[in-house]
């Protein structure tokens, strides 16, 4: 784990080194006192974590996490003196924030979630090589580059889900619900982006939180105010909105 520390006073930087000391997983790639060179050290390094001081001269430690970017994303702890920034810097999608003077425990706790937070980032990207891997073969012969299998992590395990095999997707929040017979397969993406990525001579938009298989499709059935209900083989019935009803 890469890790940057950002705080205009040295003995603060010196506190942060001496807990990062003993830990075998991180190499600190570099140490700054100002925001101006944080940005530039984060652009340069590429760290995975910065410690990074709220109150310095010039450029404080939000400020700088509003002009980090998109392309770079290291994860953020903030050092403060002061527990008022708190509310402030998870609002900005900070890990965690520390209290100078700085307590083990409390560095300890926040070093393991970071810890814990990469090697989800790294299980991502992972699944995203895996899923790229599984859909080449099809992408051979498939011009649209439509995917023909899902990887889906559940638990500890990874499954992969033939498109084949899907009757109906439905939006959850930050989520996407596959029914797939029986089993529901929850995974982290947005109904628009994963309906660009299925073929849509498979699959169709009833609604703005519903997509259908169209082999899975049996009747639809008119509605007094314009919309339709779209009955699945299973038995499954499911509203087809005005919006979508001359698409499907």
């Amino acid at each position: 784990m890469k890790v940057l520390i950002v705080d205009d006073e040295p003995l603060a930087r010196r506190g942060v080194r001496v807990c990062l000391a003993a830990e075998e997983d991180v190499e600190i790639v570099g140490e700054c006192a100002s925001g101006s060179e944080a940005l530039r050290y984060i652009r340069e390094l590429r760290p995975d974590l910065v410690f990074l001081d709220v109150q310095m001269p010039g450029m404080n430690g939000f400020e700088v996490v509003a002009r980090i970017g998109p392309e770079v994303n290291p994860l953020i702890i903030f050092l403060t003196a002061y527990d008022e920034f708190a509310l402030q810097a998870f609002s900005v999608h900070a890990l965690d924030y520390v209290l100078k003077p700085i307590h083990d425990a409390h560095f300890a706790e926040a070093l393991q979630l970071a810890r814990q937070r990469l090697a989800e980032r790294q299980a991502g990207a992972l699944l995203k090589d895996i899923q790229h891997l599984l859909s080449a073969p099809e992408k051979l012969t498939n011009p649209a580059n439509y995917l023909a299998k899902l990887a889906v992590k559940t638990g500890r395990r990874t499954v992969f889900v033939s498109t084949d095999t899907i009757e109906w997707i439905e939006a959850s929040g930050d989520y996407v619900t596959l029914h797939v017979g029986k089993q529901v397969y929850l995974i982290r993406d947005t109904l628009e982006g994963l309906e660009k990525s299925l073929n849509p001579k498979d699959f169709v938009r009833i609604h703005r939180s519903t997509i259908i298989s169209r082999r899975h499709l049996r009747q639809l059935r008119s509605l007094i105010n314009r919309d339709a209900s779209a009955l699945l083989l299973d038995g499954t019935e499911l509203r087809v909105s005005r919006r979508y009803r001359d698409r499907l």
